[in-house]
């Protein structure tokens, strides 16, 4: 498994290294099973080794349905809101991996339930607008299990307050403090080292959704409560991190949205870039 935890550490750092910049649900609700089903843009792609099929990196995206009874509405139904910037977002990153990194990668991503016997098999996944809930009763114990064998989870796209707070009640069902003492949400400084593993960065990076970005010229959304970035993380009892929580962020649409508008300086795309390959090098 340990090789497995060296793969998803790479993809972390590349993951928040590579991004380019609001929400945009990109295909209406489906069954898909792969990114490419969805696919209708003509995304590289390129054959996957034969010898090497169980030891490729698979993007794998989360299909999960938000809880507007207890969090309220979004601007997207619940059972479409997984489907924000897909598939470009985990096709393109995708590609990035495998132009920039040695990793076999699969160039067609998953798409998986948590119920799914599937899940084990993917060691990266990815949640997208997680502040409505995601999180049903009977796939708290199996998200659970997943994280603490070793799995790595990453959050990303969601801004404010009020997400903020249904998602802190969302990871306290997931590891309620008493049971789990040790596995709460901490602040990563900028000195750790998923900012300079690949890159060397500055700043914690923040990318807004393109709209703002074209519309004001900034780098957040939600007004002054969307102003400072967070990357927050939970680890494991032996200081493993496997969850990584990129709020008043998005980088999942810098993923799928780079070099969309020349509205976004070079600066700006290096800046987006860093995260993207320093959040997969620390997941071991």
């Amino acid at each position: 498994m340990k090789w497995r935890r060296n793969i998803v550490v790479l993809v972390l750092i590349v993951v928040i290294a590579f991004t380019a910049s609001g929400d945009y649900l990109s295909t209406s609700f489906g069954n898909y099973r792969t990114a490419r089903e969805a696919d209708t843009s003509g995304a590289p792609t390129w054959p996957v080794n034969p010898d090497f099929k169980n030891d490729t990196f698979t993007f794998a995206r989360v299909q999960y349905v938000a809880d507007p009874i207890r969090y309220g509405p979004g601007h997207t139904a619940p059972e479409d809101r997984f489907l924000i910037d897909f598939p470009l977002s985990d096709l393109d990153l995708s590609y990035r991996l495998h132009q920039m990194t040695s990793l076999n990668v699969d160039p067609d991503g998953r798409v998986v339930k948590m119920t799914d016997k599937e899940l084990v098999d993917y060691p990266f996944l990815y949640v997208v607008e997680p502040g409505r809930g995601v999180f049903k009763d009977e796939e708290l114990p199996i998200m659970r299990k997943y994280l603490l064998n070793g799995g790595f989870l990453m959050f990303d796209d969601f801004w404010g307050d009020r997400e903020w707070e249904a998602f802190a009640k969302e990871m306290e069902r997931l590891f309620p403090e008493r049971q789990y003492p040790k596995q709460k949400l901490v602040d990563l400084p900028l000195e750790h080292p998923v900012f300079h593993s690949v890159f060397d960065l500055k700043e914690k990076p923040q990318v807004p959704g393109i709209p703002h970005f074209v519309k004001w010229g900034r780098t957040h959304e939600r007004l002054a409560e969307g102003e400072e970035v967070h990357y927050r993380a939970i680890f494991d009892d032996k200081g493993r991190l496997m969850v990584i929580v990129c709020h008043n962020t998005d980088l999942g649409d810098g993923w799928e949205r780079e070099g969309e508008t020349r509205n976004t300086s070079a600066s700006s795309r290096n800046r987006r870039r860093s995260p993207w390959a320093s959040i997969s090098s620390c997941m071991r």
